[in-house]
């Protein structure tokens, strides 16, 4: 009995010597990923921060001379900022809307039993693994006057040419048609992806009782999408609001109107890389950054309230 007892205490004993272990074999395998994250996003996370109450700047010292918060001061009265900041949201909600109901569209398509459902599913997602350089560089061509795909049909049909790149009124536009083919392929597949975990039953059962396909797809397949589309929809909102790359190549290699439809992205490049402005350019990343958090904040209750009613 004796040797009973003290073989459970030291077996019990033993325990959270092994948790320990355990824990310890844990942290060493989070350890690489851990060192990484704090170097490559907190620490520059936290050095942002600092340069926003600086005058930083990418010649000379670099920290240069304490501003506090005149920096925040400067964007609040800056007209470019605010007229970045109206591209960047004003670009979000044309794409926005356009990539979900499209790719909505084209996956409840090619969601049928058809022939080659393959190619036309290989054709809708084709354009999204383009680099960015390569979409712009096409519809740079496809915009062109003159020699331009877009245009050339136009004046096939007795129309004039639209000047797609340089006329301020249709520039955003532009790249808002070039952006949604680019993107489109990416909300399909998501959309396509929560078409198949919806049960075939439901539309069996609602053959059975005469429904349509019309009142099919709106009594069951979009109320059963709605976390699909509230996915898709935070996701495009996200890259529209952080769009450069499209109108950046657009605007220097084919000629696309810059000041309308620069932006806040953009602006920010502007400030820190051509003018060397870090500590300004900083402090509009965080003032955006709690711009999108707010948004995200706003997004995140609606869903939880229309989730429980």
């Amino acid at each position: 009995m004796v040797a009973l007892g003290g073989a459970r205490q030291t077996k019990y004993s033993t325990k959270p010597e092994a948790q320990r272990r355990i824990d310890l074999a844990g942290f060493l395998f989070v350890l690489p990923f851990l060192v990484f994250y704090v170097a490559f996003l907190v620490w520059p996370v936290i050095l942002g921060l600092r340069m926003s109450f600086f005058n930083w700047s990418l010649v000379g010292t670099g920290t240069g001379q304490f501003l506090g918060v005149s920096n925040y001061g400067e964007l609040f009265t800056d007209p470019d900022f605010w007229s970045s900041l109206w591209h960047s949201i004003l670009f979000t909600l044309l794409t926005v809307p356009l990539l979900t109901l499209l790719s909505l569209g084209f996956a409840l398509l090619a969601n049928r039993a058809i022939p080659a459902r393959w190619f036309f599913r290989l054709s809708f997602f084709a354009p999204y693994v383009l680099p960015s350089s390569v979409m712009a560089l096409i519809w740079i061509w496809m915009y062109q006057p003159g020699f331009g795909l877009i245009n050339s049909y136009l004046t096939q049909l007795g129309l004039s040419e639209v000047s797609w790149l340089t006329d301020p009124q249709v520039a955003m536009i532009s790249v808002v048609i070039a952006t949604v083919w680019w993107q489109l392929g990416f909300s399909f597949v998501l959309y396509l992806a929560g078409l198949q975990e919806i049960p075939r039953e439901l539309y069996d059962a609602a053959a059975v009782d005469g429904a349509s396909s019309l009142e099919t797809t709106r009594f069951i397949t979009i109320p059963l999408l709605k976390r699909t589309t509230i996915l898709v929809v935070t996701l495009a909102v996200f890259a529209s609001l952080n769009v450069f790359d499209q109108i950046y190549i657009m605007s220097t290699s084919g000629g696309l109107d810059y000041q309308s439809t620069r932006s806040l992205i953009m602006y920010v490049y502007e400030q820190g890389f051509t003018l060397y402005r870090v500590g300004y350019a900083a402090a509009m990343t965080y003032v955006f950054f709690v711009l999108v958090l707010v948004v995200s904040i706003t997004g995140f209750v609606f869903s939880n309230r229309r989730r429980e009613a």
